[in-house]
């Protein structure tokens, strides 16, 4: 009998594994929204993939789910959204010596060799373009104040990108910058404290959506008019709708920073497998400024996020 022709081999079947964290916030709904669209979409155009998406609680939980994904799914490649980099370094180090092929999403490693491609929105543009706006809204001069994320690399970079925007503006004054955590309860609580020691205040940067939504009861409570611009950040469904119908003349602006990487880092990955292939070291998806004008082409209105 003659073997099999490769024609008619049966092609090798890629069992892509997706480790990330809970829907705990509305960004990480988010992401957990758009990494199920992905398993959907790449099973319904390639039959020789199977995509397994699980979610954890914690850092340990998703170690554990680690394992399994290796020893029970056979995974032959992973998509990971590391709970805390730490933690999970040396679990994800532990599956790619299995020759499993590894990308990471977001929260980077404290060890990048443990991984062989990484996916993240753009940071430095989050904090440059808000900066740009509001010093052309502002005409370059100006009261404003600003509200942080959580203490973390990625806030840093944000706040350092915004900074060195406003080093060109020295008639714009930078009154203060807080952190609110990325929490609409922390970021009411700042502005409020903004609200009361500072008179004039001209732009607020609220440098996210949830945030924004803290900022904005604040001024309403405090019923202060002197305050002509809030500029969130991350594209929050909410936030889009806003600026798309024109509602709240506060928002007139927001820049994109959306949980579909979850999307794009599990069909790039999934794509270039199936083809042998591997991604760039590092993926930046870019950030770019939301107006009136194009916020239809950030409306998601089925995402939680």
């Amino acid at each position: 009998m003659l073997a099999m022709a490769p024609a008619f081999a049966q092609a090798k079947k890629e069992v892509l594994g997706v480790s990330m964290p809970a829907a705990t916030h509305s960004f990480m709904a988010g992401a957990v929204y758009w990494a199920n669209e992905a398993k959907k979409d790449l099973e319904k155009a390639n039959p020789n993939i199977q995509v397994i998406v699980k979610t954890a609680a914690n850092a340990s939980e998703q170690a554990n789910q680690l394992q399994d994904l290796v020893t029970v799914n056979k995974i032959t490649s992973l998509v990971v959204f590391p709970f805390e980099s730490a933690a999970l370094t040396k679990p994800v180090a532990q599956v790619k010596a299995k020759n499993i092929y590894v990308t990471v999403v977001d929260r980077g490693l404290t060890d990048t060799s443990a991984q062989d491609a990484y996916v993240s929105g753009d940071n430095t543009a989050f904090g440059k373009i808000p900066a740009e706006y509001i010093a052309k809204f502002l005409n370059g001069k100006g009261n404003i104040v600003a509200l942080r994320g959580i203490p973390t690399t990625i806030d840093n970079e944000r706040m350092d990108a915004f900074n060195a925007v406003m080093k060109n503006y020295p008639n714009i004054k930078l009154l203060d910058a807080k952190h609110g955590n990325w929490n609409r309860d922390d970021a009411f609580k700042v502005t409020q404290d903004y609200l009361t020691r500072f008179k004039e205040i001209d732009v607020i940067w609220a440098a996210d959506d949830d945030m924004a939504v803290g900022v904005l009861k604040a001024i309403e409570q405090a019923k202060r008019k002197d305050i002509k611009l809030v500029f969130g950040g991350a594209g929050a469904k909410g936030a889009i709708k806003t600026l798309m119908d024109g509602s709240d003349p506060l928002i007139q602006a927001n820049v994109s920073y959306s949980p579909k990487f979850m999307y794009d880092a599990i069909k790039m990955t999934g794509e270039a497998r199936l083809k042998g292939q591997k991604l760039p070291a590092n993926n930046i998806v870019p950030s770019v400024l939301i107006t009136k004008a194009n916020a239809k082409d950030f409306y998601f209105p089925n995402s939680p996020f």
